[in-house]
C-alpha cells in the first residue's frame, strides 16, 4: 500500500503532495482485550432511545435521499439550547462542521495579510485546515500553566479566531466571561468556539448562550463524546442565522445530502434524552475527579481538567514517551504527542472506574521499577 502511494504521487497536485494530514487516534484492529484510553470516546453506552430508533428503522427509507437540512436534529438542538432552527447547522461530525466554518468565514492568505488566531497548543486539526484552505495561522503562546490568556486574543488584528474550550489536549477551560471579552474585542471577525468537551465541565456552561448577543460567534459541538456516539459521526454548530446560511452555502457546494437518514434519527433521539446525557456526564466527572487525585498522589503534574480526559506530566523517574511505550506493552493505549511543549505529557481518556484502576496500578508498577 505504501509503495503504491509513492508511485501514484506524480498524479497528486501540489497541495496534496505538501499537506500534512491530521493523524487520528489509533483504532486497533485486533481481537485482543485492550484498555483503550487514547481517543476520548465515552465509556458509557448511548441512550436507549438510540437503540429503539435502530430497532424500529424501516429499511425502505434507505431508498430515498435524507433530509438535506437534518431538520429533526436541528429542532432537537434548538430545543435544548433555547435557539431557533435557523441558528443550527448539522454535519458529519464536528470536524466537518469546523472545516465548513473555516471555508465560510476565514479569508484566504492571498486576499489578506491577516491570519486566524489560535492557541499555540490546541486541536491539531487547526493547522491542517489552515493549510488545506490557504489561510494564515497565528499561534498565540499559552501561559506557563498551559492556560489561555484572553487578552492575547483581544489586541491583535486578525481575520478570525478559533479556540477549543476546553482546550485540547490541555483539558483546561476558559470561563464564558473570557470568551465574551474576545467576542467584544473582535466584532469584525468570526470567533469559533470549539466545544467538543464542554459537557464535562464540573459546572456546565456553553458559549451557545451568547449566540443571540454576538453575530460573529459560532459554537461547535459534537455527539461523539458526551452522547457516546463517536461511531455515528454527527456534529453541529449554533450561530446567527446569517452565519448558518453561509455554512449551508458552503456545504451545498460539495455535498447537499450530508447526514444520512439513520444518523439523523439516532442523533435527534440522543439529544432529546437529557436524563441519560446528564447521568453519563456526571458519572464521568466523578471518575475523572478520582483519577486526577490518584495521578497527583503518584507525583504527576495534572492541570485541572474540564474534559473527558486528563493531561498528565510524569514525575522525573520516567519520561512521557517511555511510559507511553510501557503502557502499550501492557495493552493500555493512551495518547502521546511528540511535539514541543506537549511531548512531556500524556493525554489519558477517562474510562470506566475499572479501566482507570487498571492504568493507575500499571503506572505504579512502572514507577516502582524505574
Amino acid at each position: 500500500m505504501i509503495e503504491r502511494r509513492i508511485n501514484m504521487s506524480k498524479f497528486w497536485n501540489k497541495k496534496t503532495n505538501e499537506i500534512e494530514a491530521y493523524v487520528a487516534g489509533e483504532q486497533p484492529k485486533t481481537d485482543c482485550k485492550l484498555v483503550k484510553l487514547n481517543t476520548n470516546e465515552n465509556p458509557y453506552s448511548p441512550s436507549k432511545e438510540c437503540e429503539k430508533v435502530l430497532k424500529e428503522f424501516d429499511i425502505q427509507e434507505l431508498r430515498l435521499y435524507p433530509d438535506t437540512d437534518s431538520t429533526i436534529v436541528r429542532d432537537a438542538v434548538a430545543k435544548i439550547t433555547g435557539l431557533e432552527r435557523g441558528n443550527v447547522f448539522v454535519g458529519n461530525g464536528s470536524d466537518e462542521v469546523l472545516a465548513i466554518c473555516w471555508q465560510a468565514f476565514f479569508e484566504k492568505k492571498y486576499n489578506t495579510n491577516l491570519g486566524v488566531l489560535v492557541p499555540e497548543v490546541s486541536y491539531s486539526f487547526y493547522p491542517v485546515y489552515a493549510q488545506n484552505y490557504d489561510t494564515r495561522l497565528i499561534k498565540i503562546p499559552l501561559g506557563e500553566d498551559l492556560s489561555i490568556d484572553p487578552d492575547d486574543f483581544c489586541v491583535r488584528e486578525n481575520c478570525g479566531v478559533a479556540i477549543a474550550n476546553p482546550n485540547a489536549p490541555t483539558s483546561i477551560a476558559m470561563p464564558i466571561a473570557d470568551i465574551e471579552r474576545i467576542l467584544q474585542a473582535n466584532p469584525d471577525s468570526v470567533v469559533i468556539i470549539d466545544e467538543a468537551y464542554a459537557a464535562f465541565k464540573t459546572k456546565y456552561e456553553s458559549a451557545a448562550e451568547l449566540v443571540n448577543k454576538y453575530p460573529n460567534l459560532v459554537v461547535v459541538q459534537t455527539l461523539s463524546k458526551s452522547y457516546g456516539l463517536a461511531g455515528l459521526r454527527v456534529g453541529y454548530a449554533v450561530a446567527s442565522k446569517e452565519l448558518i446560511e453561509g455554512m449551508i452555502k458552503i456545504r451545498d457546494s460539495f455535498n447537499s445530502y450530508p447526514v444520512d437518514r439513520i444518523a439523523q434519527k439516532v442523533a435527534a433521539a440522543a439529544i432529546l434524552d437529557v436524563e441519560n446525557y446528564e447521568i453519563n456526564r456526571l458519572a464521568l466527572i466523578g471518575t475523572r475527579t478520582n483519577a486526577m487525585a490518584e495521578f497527583r498522589k503518584m507525583g504527576f503534574f495534572v492541570p485541572e481538567s474540564s474534559a473527558n480526559f486528563i493531561f498528565v506530566k510524569p514525575p522525573v523517574e520516567i519520561t512521557a514517551e517511555s511510559l507511553y511505550n510501557k503502557l502499550r506493552q501492557k495493552g493500555i493505549l493512551v495518547r502521546y504527542f511528540n511535539k514541543p511543549i506537549v511531548k512531556e505529557f500524556l493525554r489519558i481518556s477517562i474510562g470506566t472506574d475499572e479501566e482507570m484502576s487498571i492504568i493507575v496500578e500499571a503506572i505504579k508498577e512502572e514507577l516502582k521499577n524505574a
